[in-house]
């Protein structure tokens, strides 16, 4: 595996690559990472990552300074995992004129849900995004369905700037308990770990609601809010929402996405289950 830390270097590797799978990373990889990885390797013949911890997703107050950065540890990963070339740039290389004063405005969706809570961030993140994209210039991308939201701007950025790549989603990673894996569950105390997956149970059951029929869907955002609050969670969000736009739901769509954050002492977990009306509840 080839490790570049350049624009220009990688470059000069794409001009004589085949197609490429691309998978974007900020690093400190777990199993989940692993899997999309498996996953781009069905697409293309050469898998190219990145790491790039990406200050402009990082809001005040947030924890950019303290995101764990596991250089070597990664490499040795993504090498095992058969990686072709892994893109490793400094915030120097990727932003050399300091201030990006060039950035993807995302549509409205970019201030809801998680965005209500952080603003910019999607911002930030169609922004590295889309310098990634036109340096890797990859074939395929793949992004994991955990951050159902960035997953939903990222498939409007490309639709709508026509941009030749494909996204391909990834289903969430999880641990055996359903927690969803997460760079950040390393945070959490004992106590807290052991209460994490609560958020997974809570989003099912609100799915199986779904998928049985239950149509108040105020009313199931509430109840799981409250149950997540009773056990120590402050809640930012639960929603029910339209699956393919992330559009206010409606009685009578077929295709529903429920979606929560929420922080366990100073962690904040994102979470999410699809809800088809065909009967088939999967999680995600």
């Amino acid at each position: 595996m080839q490790i570049i830390h350049t624009v220009a270097e990688f470059r000069r590797w794409r001009e004589t690559a085949g197609a490429v799978a691309f998978v974007p990373t900020m690093g400190n990889l777990h199993a989940g990472h692993l899997a999309l990885v498996r996953t781009a390797a069905q697409h293309a013949p050469d898998v190219a990552a990145s790491i790039f911890v990406n200050r402009l997703q990082f809001g005040q107050g947030e924890d950019f300074d303290r995101y764990p950065r596991t250089l070597d540890e990664d490499a040795a990963k993504l090498r095992d995992a058969g990686v072709a070339v892994l893109f490793a740039p400094d915030e120097a290389e990727l932003y050399p004129r300091v201030a990006q004063h060039y950035q993807v405005e995302p549509p409205h969706l970019q201030n809801e849900l998680c965005g209500a809570f952080r603003p910019g961030h999607f911002r930030g993140v169609a922004t590295v995004v889309a310098k990634l994209f036109n340096i890797v210039r990859p074939d395929v991308a793949c992004f994991g369905k955990k951050d159902y939201q960035q997953l939903m701007i990222v498939q409007g950025m490309v639709r709508d700037l026509d941009m030749a790549v494909r996204i391909v989603p990834v289903d969430t990673g999880r641990d055996t308990d359903g927690l969803a894996l997460s760079s950040r569950n390393r945070y959490l105390s004992p106590d807290e770990r052991a209460e994490a997956p609560r958020l997974y149970r809570v989003l099912r059951r609100v799915a199986d609601a779904l998928r049985g029929g239950a149509c108040d869907y105020a009313a199931l955002e509430r109840q799981a809010a409250a149950e997540l609050s009773a056990h120590g969670w402050t809640v930012d969000y639960v929603e029910i929402r339209e699956a393919d736009t992330l559009n206010i739901a409606r009685v009578g769509m077929a295709r529903l996405v429920v979606l929560a954050a929420a922080r366990l002492g100073q962690t904040r977990l994102i979470d999410n289950v699809e809800a088809f009306s065909n009967g088939a509840a999967l999680a995600v």
